[in-house]
C-alpha cells in the first residue's frame, strides 16, 4: 500500500520549502544591494580621504589586520596609549577647575563610548559615574557581541525595516569591535540543535540570512552538522530524537574589561573621567532668549563626600536604567522613555559545555531565547527577561535560576545531572529598553536606541545594546555638536580606533610572558587576553612566588588564573573599592562567588598597601564586598525545600548541639576538614572519596560546606523517615558524647536530602 502524507507533514514540507526559497530570493535581491552599498561607501570614503590627505583606498576590514583608514595614524594612537594615566585626585581637580565642551553622565558602555568619541574629535570631555565603570548593566550581559538572530527573525516575519536596520548595523559594529580589541573579543561558534527534521531547512534558512546580511563582514560561514558530528562536538547534548545541528558565528568578549578599556582609552586621549562621582543636580542658566539651558552638574565624590560644580557647554545623559531619573533632574513631570527589564544569568562548572562551542535554545517554554556558553573557564547560561524596577543592587531570584536550569535540562543528556548545587554564581542585570506603550512584554521590544534633545539642551541616549555602543556614541555626539554649537577639530574617528592594550597584542604574546617573566602558561594566557600589550606592566608588578616555578604570579585563588599583580594594576586603573577588583578588574565574583569570598581578604590586604587604608577601612571593605557577593552574586540564595521543619524547641537545641560538635573552631559551617578530623579522632580510616560522599549527603548548595540550615533539613528528613542511616548524622550524634563513640561502617548506607 502506498504511504500517504498527512496534512501536517505536507504543511511542514511546504513551510521548509518556502524558507529555503526565501533565502534564495534574499540572496538574489540583497547581495546586489550590499555590493552597491559597498561601492557607495567606497566613493564617500575616497572623497573624505582626499580632503584630509589620506590614502583613498577603503580600509581593510580583515579581522586579522590593523585598520589603516582611521583619521589618527596608527603610530599616533600607539603613543597616546602609552601616556601615563593621571591619578584620580588630579582628575577630580580638573573636573572642579576646568570648563568642558561635554559632560557625560554614566560610565557604562554607552557613556564611555560617548566620552571616547568626543575626546578624539578634539572636544574637551569629562565623564562622571556614580559607582565604578561597568558596575551596572554593562558587566552583566550574556558576553556576546552579536547582531541578533532573534531580531532578524522578527524583522522578516513582521516586515519590520527598523529591526532589519538594527541587525545590519549590529553586524557592522560587531566586526569593528573585534578589530579594535582583538585581545578582548573573538569570533565564537554557537550550535543550534534541531530535534524535528522539518526545522532543519527552516533554521538553516534563517542562519544563512544572518550570514547574507553580514555581507563582507561575516565572521565565518555557518554550516550544518549531522547528528553524529553534533554529538562529537557537543557530547553533553541530548541525543534522543536529535536530527542534526546548525553552527553559526558571533563574537564573544569580556564585557566589564571592554568597558574599563573604553574608559582608560578616553583618559589616555585626555578626557577627565571619574568613577564614584555622583550627579546630585543639574546646573541651569538662562540664555539670551530667556530659555533655560542645562550647563553642567553639581556632583559629589562618594568616597570623600566632597561636592562641587562641573561646568559644560553640553550635558549628555547616558545612564542606562537611570535614564529617566536624570531626565527628571532637567525637567520634572516628564513622560518616561525607558522600560527596565531584568535579565538573570547563572554560572555552572566548565564541564557543562565544550571549551569552544556554545549552545542556543531558540524557543524556551515561554517563547524566549537562552544561550549556554563557555566563558572564562566556566559555563554561562541565560537570560531571563522580566519587567522590573530600577535598583542600585539588582538581585537574582530563585525562581529565575530554576527556570534557566529547567530549560538547560531540556537540551542536555540525561547522563548530565543539572544540579542546583552546581550553580557557582548568579547575577541580574537591568537592561534599559526603550519602552513602547502599545506592547506589554519586554521580550517584544527591540534594543533600538533613541536620542532625545530636550528644550533645555539636555541630551539623552537611551536603549541600544553592547554591540552598537560605538555607533550610538557617534550619533549622540553628532547631535550634541549641532544642538549645543560645539566646534570639534575633526569628525568621528572611533571606527578602527584601537582600544587600550590592542596596539602591541598578538596571538602569541602570552609566550613572551612565560619566557620573559616565568609565569604559568594559563596565567600568561589570561593576562594577554585581558590586558593585551599592557600585560607586561601587570607582570612587572608581581612579587616572586618563592618557588622554582612559576617564578612570578601568585594566584589570588588556586583554581583561577587571577594573580596578585592584577590588584596592584587595578588600583592604577582607578579601582577604588575591593568589589571593583572582585567583579570588574577580575571576574572572580562572576565566575565563582565562593572563590571570590575566599580571595577577598587577600585582595583587601593588597589594596590597603597600595591605597594606605586603615584597619577600620579594611573592615569596611570586607563587609561591603561580602554584602555585594551575598546580595548581587547569589551567595545568599539557598536551595528551597517544600518540606517544612517540624521540631520542638528541645529538638532544635539538641540538633544545634550536634552541629556545633562537628563545627571545629565555630565557623558556622562544617567542612570536609571537620569530618576528616572527626574520623581521625575515633581512629576510623575513611578515604577521600568516602569523605566527599558523606559531605555530599547534606551539602545542598554544593559549596563544600554544610550550614545549620542544611543540617536541620537532613535531621527533618530522617525524622520523617525519608533518610535512614546517614553517616553524616551518625557522626554528629556520636560527637555529642565522646564516651558513646562507635565505629561507623565504611559502606555508605544512607542517602542525602
Amino acid at each position: 500500500m502506498r504511504p500517504r502524507l498527512s496534512v501536517r507533514t505536507l504543511k511542514r514540507l511546504l513551510f521548509a520549502g518556502a524558507a529555503v526559497g526565501g533565502v534564495g530570493a534574499v540572496i538574489v535581491t540583497v547581495v546586489p544591494e550590499v555590493a552597491s552599498r559597498f561601492h557607495e561607501i567606497e566613493a564617500s570614503y575616497s572623497k573624505m580621504a582626499e580632503k584630509v590627505g589620506l590614502d583613498k583606498r577603503l580600509p581593510n576590514t580583515s579581522l586579522m589586520e590593523q585598520p589603516s583608514g582611521s583619521v589618527m595614524a596608527f603610530e599616533d594612537q600607539r603613543k597616546q596609549m602609552y601616556n601615563p594615566l593621571p591619578p584620580r585626585k588630579d582628575i577630580l581637580k580638573s573636573l572642579e577647575e576646568e570648563e568642558f565642551d561635554i559632560l557625560v553622565i554614566g560610565g557604562g558602555a554607552t557613556g564611555t563610548g560617548v566620552a571616547l568619541d568626543a575626546v578624539t574629535r578634539g572636544l574637551k570631555t569629562s565623564l562622571v559615574e556614580k559607582f565604578d565603570f561597568a558596575s551596572g548593566t554593562s558587566s552583566r550581559s550574556t558576553k556576546l557581541i552579536h547582531g541578533g538572530v532573534r531580531y532578524l527573525q522578527k524583522a522578516i516575519f513582521n516586515l519590520d525595516i527598523e529591526q532589519y536596520r538594527m541587525v545590519k548595523e549590529s553586524l557592522t559594529e560587531r566586526a569593528n569591535l573585534l578589530n579594535i580589541a582583538p585581545h578582548l573579543a573573538s569570533s565564537f561558534p554557537i550550535m543550534l540543535p534541531v530535534y524535528k527534521w522539518w526545522q532543519l531547512p527552516y533554521y538553516w534558512a534563517g542562519i544563512k540570512m544572518y550570514d547574507v546580511v553580514a555581507g563582507r563582514q561575516v565572521l565565518k560561514p555557518s554550516y550544518i552538522l549531522s547528528k553524529t558530528k553534533a554529538l562529537e562536538l557537543f557530547p553533553m547534548l541530548k541525543k534522543d530524537k536529535l536530527v542534526g545541528a546548525l553552527v553559526y558565528y558571533d563574537g564573544q568578549h569580556d564585557d566589564a574589561r571592554m568597558n574599563v578599556s573604553l574608559a582608560i582609552t578616553a583618559v589616555r586621549y585626555g578626557a577627565s573621567v571619574a568613577n564614584y562621582t555622583e550627579v546630585v543636580s543639574l546646573l541651569k542658566t538662562t540664555d539670551d532668549d530667556g530659555k533655560e539651558r542645562v550647563t553642567g552638574a553639581h556632583v559629589k565624590d562618594r568616597l570623600s563626600g566632597r561636592e562641587w560644580d562641573i561646568k559644560a557647554k553640553c550635558v549628555i545623559n547616558a545612564t542606562g536604567p537611570y535614564t529617566d531619573r536624570i531626565r527628571t533632574l532637567g525637567k520634572e513631570n516628564i513622560k518616561k522613555i525607558c522600560q527596565p527589564s531584568s535579565g538573570v544569568h547563572v554560572v555552572l562548572p566548565d564541564y557543562y559545555s565544550p571549551e569552544s562551542m556554545g549552545l542556543l535554545d531558540p524557543s524556551t517554554s515561554d517563547g524566549r531565547v537562552i544561550f549556554f556558553l563557555p566563558w572564562q573557564k566556566v559555563t554561562v547560561a541565560g537570560t531571563t527577561d522580566r519587567p522590573c524596577d530600577v535598583s542600585d543592587y539588582p538581585q537574582p531570584s530563585e525562581d529565575e535560576i530554576q527556570f534557566i536550569l529547567k530549560e538547560i535540562r531540556n537540551y542536555l543528556s540525561p547522563d548530565v545531572e543539572v544540579r542546583r548545587g552546581d550553580v557557582l554564581s548568579a547575577w541580574s542585570g537591568i537592561r534599559p529598553l526603550v519602552s513602547d506603550p502599545n506592547k506589554s512584554d519586554t521580550q517584544s521590544i527591540a534594543r533600538n536606541h533613541i536620542i532625545e534633545v530636550a528644550d533645555n539642551k539636555l541630551i539623552t541616549i537611551a536603549g541600544g545594546k553592547w554591540t552598537t555602543y560605538r555607533s550610538m556614541a557617534e550619533e549622540t555626539v553628532d547631535r550634541a555638536v549641532i544642538a549645543c554649537g560645539l566646534q570639534p577639530a575633526q569628525k568621528c574617528c572611533t571606527k578602527g580606533l584601537l582600544l587600550d592594550g590592542a596596539h602591541g597584542w598578538s596571538p602569541t604574546l602570552f609566550i613572551r610572558l612565560v619566557q620573559d617573566f616565568g609565569v604559568e602558561n594559563q596565567v600568561a594566557q589570561h593576562l594577554a587576553a585581558t590586558y593585551g600589550d599592557k600585560s607586561f606592566k601587570v607582570a612587572k608588578m608581581c612579587n616572586l612566588t618563592g618557588k622554582r616555578w612559576p617564578v612570578l604570579g601568585k594566584r589570588l585563588h588556586e583554581e583561577y588564573a587571577y594573580i596578585e599583580g592584577e590588584v596592584k594594576y587595578a588600583v592604577r586603573e582607578y579601582a577604588c573599592r575591593a568589589v571593583d577588583v572582585l567583579a570588574r578588574r577580575t571576574r572572580l565574583a562572576f565566575t565563582n562567588v565562593f572563590a571570590a569570598k575566599e580571595a577577598l581578604p587577600r585582595i583587601v590586604d593588597i589594596m590597603a598597601q597600595e591605597l594606605g587604608w586603615s584597619e577600620e577601612r579594611k573592615k569596611e571593605e570586607l563587609e561591603h564586598a561580602d554584602l555585594f557577593l551575598r546580595r548581587e552574586m547569589g551567595l545568599d540564595i539557598k536551595q528551597t525545600s517544600d518540606v517544612r521543619l517540624n521540631f520542638s524547641k528541645d529538638e532544635i537545641n539538641q540538633y544545634v548541639k550536634r552541629f556545633k560538635s562537628l563545627d571545629y573552631q565555630n565557623k558556622g559551617f562544617i567542612t570536609i576538614n571537620d569530618l576528616r578530623r572527626y574520623f581521625k579522632k575515633i581512629g576510623e580510616r575513611v578515604s577521600e572519596d568516602q569523605l566527599h560522599d558523606i559531605l555530599s549527603e547534606v551539602d545542598l548548595n554544593r559549596n563544600a560546606q554544610v550550614d545549620l540550615g542544611e543540617f536541620l533539613q537532613l535531621m527533618n528528613a530522617i525524622k520523617l523517615g525519608r533518610v535512614s542511616n546517614s553517616r553524616f548524622a551518625m557522626a554528629a550524634q556520636s560527637c555529642v558524647d565522646e564516651s558513646e563513640v562507635k565505629a561507623i561502617p565504611v559502606e555508605r548506607s544512607g542517602g542525602g536530602v
